[in-house]
């Protein structure tokens, strides 16, 4: 998917790139895991449209056992739904330390994760390894930053690598086809943190729309592992047509949770530009927006997201004081994500409890390379 200006265009038309790439999500910010996730859901989506084998290492370092994560719905969600696409390995402690408080355990456990890294990237089994904290293990010095720098650069050539956490050393920057990072924002003081279960990703950065995939994950595992149904709504913008991002990963979604997933997109197959304006893209928003705000006030859902709402507001399609009143009212429960980027900040940013702001220091895209379907569209 490319955007230009502040409208969409489908990456239907582009060749396909069969060369694998490095992607790092770094930074404060809060969805780099949840990214990671949305592109593996994305690449068993585009395997089973397409009868072939994704399978998938999910490599979590610092991430013990003995504690819990927000991933770790997702992933039994992924595991339950994709049963033998996804491995998964955690190694570490389950609490966080500095520098000064690192232990020969610590050493261990993080070789012992790279070991499994290596052998994992070495034999070519897997379409997607994704590092899960890699990237403050080598700020940490737990493992040689030259050795894996070196194992990445000759990685088998269709192998998607996907390093997450903060502080990325520049070396791994440096050799990486595509950087990601979220900052965080905060829109009120210490005392107020906005309502709970309102999340905003903007930015010009790649990761927004995975990222509320990786919550869309969460909130399914979550409702398994409680024996619940937490039901999830889909609702994009700007998207009429077919050929967008997250097109394979909602279908897998659908394919392996029928009853808990709901998908509604409305808009032209076409870009909407500042100014030009056509009388369809306002009819358009609109029924998004109703089908949106009764979704909100019904309570049936866990999870709602509303992808690319910002650019749609950005752009007049909607109003911002009838999306004000209903986050206000939304029920405790139920999480409301909104994405997409926008030039003017809209009032609602001030209600959400998370904003990250997606940076793109670097994509592939950019230098002519392809994009891959599965991965990037």
């Amino acid at each position: 998917m490319t955007r230009i200006g502040i409208g969409i265009r489908t990456a239907q038309a582009r060749q396909e790139r069969i060369v694998g790439q490095i992607h790092v999500y770094d930074g404060a910010g809060k969805g780099k895991s949840q990214a990671a996730l949305g592109v593996v859901l994305r690449s068993i989506g585009l395997g089973i449209n397409t009868s072939q084998t994704t399978r998938v290492l999910l490599l979590r370092f610092l991430k013990g056992p003995e504690r819990d994560y927000d991933e770790d719905g997702a992933i039994e969600a992924l595991q339950r739904g994709f049963p033998h696409l996804i491995d998964q390995v955690r190694t570490g402690r389950a609490e966080f330390f500095g520098p000064d408080e690192i232990t020969r355990f610590d050493r261990l456990e993080a070789q012992r994760g790279w070991d499994v890294a290596k052998g994992a990237i070495a034999s070519g089994l897997y379409s997607v390894v994704v590092l899960d904290e890699l990237n403050p293990v080598l700020d940490l010095g737990l493992l040689p930053v030259d050795e894996v720098i070196h194992t990445l650069k000759h990685k088998p050539e269709h192998l998607e690598i996907i390093a997450t956490g903060r502080s990325a050393p520049a070396a791994l920057l440096e050799i990486a086809d595509l950087h990601s990072e979220m900052k965080p924002h905060y829109h009120k003081s210490a005392e107020e943190h906005g309502i709970e279960g309102i999340e905003i990703y903007t930015g010009a950065g790649k990761g927004k729309s995975t990222s509320a995939l990786g919550k869309a994950l969460q909130a399914i595992g979550k409702g398994i592992s409680q024996d619940k149904s937490h039901r999830v709504l889909i609702m994009q913008w700007l998207k009429g047509g077919s050929g967008y991002t997250e097109d394979a990963a909602i279908a897998a979604l659908q394919q392996s949770y029928p009853n808990l997933v709901d998908h509604q997109r409305c808009g032209r197959d076409a870009i909407v530009w500042r100014g030009q304006q056509q009388e369809l893209d306002y009819v358009e928003a609109e029924r998004g927006w109703e089908i949106a705000r009764a979704a909100m006030a019904s309570g049936l859902y866990k999870t709602i997201i509303l992808d690319e709402l910002n650019p749609t507001v950005d752009l007049e399609l909607l109003p911002v004081e009838p999306i004000v009143e209903a986050l206000l009212r939304k029920p405790r429960d139920t999480e409301i994500i909104i994405t997409g980027r926008c030039h003017n900040i809209p009032a609602y940013f001030d209600l959400a409890s998370v904003h990250s702001e997606v940076f793109c220091h670097k994509h592939y895209a950019n230098q002519g390379v392809e994009l891959k379907r599965g991965v990037d569209f």
